[in-house]
């Protein structure tokens, strides 16, 4: 449990990053309450639109992952945040990518930080 709690930390944090960072991603709301109660249910949105469909694209996608030597993970980050958009437009959620190469720009960005924030917070591994 502290893993998931960990991990949908991080990916929070990674999203603020990107939005605070790209202006064609964004997340609009009335008060920080409501911006920061959005940013968590879409972090876990994000979470289980990468553990259910990132391995199945991935896996359909092998030969081009072996083509490109791993770059084609950059395209996969970016249709797995479009994705992760689409699901928070239906749920009335205010978070929007705009664009396949904002999303890839975001996408870069939410792995670097994600990687160096799951670094840094603890982890269930003692």
């Amino acid at each position: 449990m502290k893993n998931f709690v960990v991990k949908t930390i991080a990916n929070a944090g990674a999203l603020a990053v990107a939005i605070w960072l790209i202006n064609d991603i964004t997340l609009t709301g009335d008060s920080t309450g409501k911006k920061a109660l959005a940013l968590v249910v879409v972090a876990l949105i994000f979470g289980v639109v990468n553990f259910v469909v990132k391995p199945l694209v991935q896996l359909l996608t092998l030969p081009l992952f072996i083509v490109t030597l791993g770059l084609f993970t950059l395209v996969v980050n970016a249709l797995m945040l479009l994705l992760t958009s689409w699901f928070a437009d239906k749920l009335d959620l205010s978070f929007h990518v705009e664009g396949f190469w904002t999303a890839v720009l975001g996408g870069l960005i939410i792995s670097i930080v994600s990687w160096a924030l799951n670094v840094v917070l603890p982890d269930d591994k003692d």
